[in-house]
């Protein structure tokens, strides 16, 4: 027999909660679909744990540090079990509050099992209970996991995802990181700071590529002064057994890695392959993501797709935004769209870096005159008085409108200053917005109208 709602959400990501809450004030009976953890990959694997961990990493660092502020602390030390089970701590009410949240919602009925498309508008859920559901309206977000990539002898040793790594309650002996991106990075500096010896190996010609080479650059400066190892160019990985674990060949003539522990984090895919979309008229391009339009909707009628699996965001931010996109057009009379929001996200290493908008690279690629300023952190008061004086911050500008068109913040504070800036831009007021505006001494924000009065034409 088949059940039938008003609308089904498939996967209990950032996305879908949410939705399915605005969908049930609004008077209609809603499924919501999981096959494995509410919450999705933010609240399970990825931004409440990672930031949890950040955390714990920040305050073995900052202890260790303690003379430099006058603050004797002797002997640090990492107790992983009992940052592990902070961290799982944290984790799991987060978790229990969304599945409270969702158990406890008038007209929404959570479904435990995987759900695969038989048909336009049905869906076959594969769990304890298998049965059918249908519903006019379908909302996919159903997220993306970790992709592995093809290296000799990789499927010979024991590896860890990003997922498997949060299990650890030991601190590692030697970490080789198999990436060079925001993950990546994230866990090579949080090991670091627990104690373990961390090696990151990355394909490239340097760290975080889609950023300008002055901000790879620094990065790599910050993680190096903390002792990571960053071996580039690893254009020919082999990997193989070891009596201590396992060594890693970065490229021909290289001398091998010998690690205890190797995490993988080149990057991820969307969870779409095993859907049956074809069944539902759903197109996916040729990375797996589904093809959507400005508001979110499918290729097929009535079906729209949120969060990572849509190929326009791979982040917490951009996952909810999603939902507001299509919760405003559906319920609100509000045309919102994808193209009206600005890229930003944030790294995670510390000092962090903020970013909004196009990076100097895409901005000299698209031909129009601009306006660049930057000033180190080492020329910003409240960073000398903190002691972290690392990084610096970037802001570029349209020489004829006056708009800001990007910015980049790394150092202390700088996944909170680039708000200030990011407000601006969405609002497309003209810098002086900022420029003539008073901010609170002493912060790092006050130094970005100060900044914007630097400016001179990009080189």
């Amino acid at each position: 027999m088949t059940a039938r709602f008003d609308a089904i959400v498939v996967g209990a990501g950032q996305a879908g909660p949410p939705l399915a809450g605005r969908l049930t004030e609004a008077g209609m009976t809603v499924a919501v679909v999981e096959r494995k953890l509410v919450g999705g990959t933010c609240v399970n694997y990825g931004c409440i744990p990672t930031k949890t961990l950040v955390a714990s990493a920040h305050a073995a660092q900052l202890a260790r540090r303690g003379a430099e502020y006058g603050v004797t602390t002797g002997d640090v030390a990492v107790d992983m079990a009992r940052v592990k089970a902070r961290k799982d701590k944290i984790m799991l009410e987060d978790r229990h509050g969304l599945e409270t949240w969702l158990a406890g919602m008038p007209g929404c009925t959570l479904l435990r099992g995987h759900a695969r498309f038989t048909g336009p508008k049905t869906l076959r859920i594969d769990g304890a209970d298998p049965e059918v559901i249908e519903a006019d309206r379908i909302f996919l977000n159903t997220g993306g996991r970790a992709v592995v990539p093809q290296i000799p002898g990789l499927a010979d040793v024991d590896y860890l995802t990003n997922v498997g790594i949060l299990e650890l309650d030991t601190v590692p002996a030697h970490l080789v990181i198999v990436g060079g991106s925001y993950i990546a990075l994230e866990f090579a500096q949080m090991y670091r700071r627990f104690g373990a010896e961390v090696t990151v190996v990355e394909r490239g010609g340097r760290l975080t590529s889609r950023e300008d080479e002055d901000v790879s650059a620094t990065i790599t400066d910050i993680l190096e002064a903390e002792g990571i190892r960053v071996v580039l160019d690893a254009t020919d990985m082999r990997i193989g057994k070891h009596p201590k674990g396992f060594e890693l060949t970065a490229a021909a003539g290289a001398d091998p890695i010998v690690g205890s522990h190797l995490l993988v984090a080149t990057g991820r895919r969307p969870n779409t392959d095993d859907l049956g979309l074809e069944h539902a008229g759903v197109e996916v391009d040729e990375r797996g993501y589904v093809r959507v339009d400005d508001q979110l909707r499918t290729t097929a009628e009535g079906i729209w797709a949120m969060g990572d699996c849509n190929g326009k965001g791979a982040f917490t931010h951009t996952s909810y935004n999603d939902f507001e996109i299509v919760a405003a057009n559906l319920l609100d009379d509000d045309p919102r769209r994808v193209s009206d929001r600005i890229t930003t996200y944030a790294l995670y290493i510390d000092p962090p870096l903020g970013r909004a908008g196009m990076s100097i690279a895409e901005v000299r690629r698209s031909g129009r005159p601009a306006l660049v300023a930057t000033r180190p952190m080492t020329r910003v008061g409240r960073a000398v008085e903190k002691g972290e004086t690392q990084g610096f911050m970037r802001v570029i500008v349209d020489a004829e409108s006056e708009q800001i068109l990007g910015a980049a913040v790394l150092g202390v504070g700088g996944d909170e200053v680039i708000h200030s800036i990011l407000d601006i831009m969405t609002a497309k007021l003209p810098y002086t917005a900022i420029s003539r505006t008073m901010h609170i001494h002493p912060t790092v924000s006050e130094l970005v109208p100060t900044l914007l009065q630097d400016l001179a034409p990009l080189p």
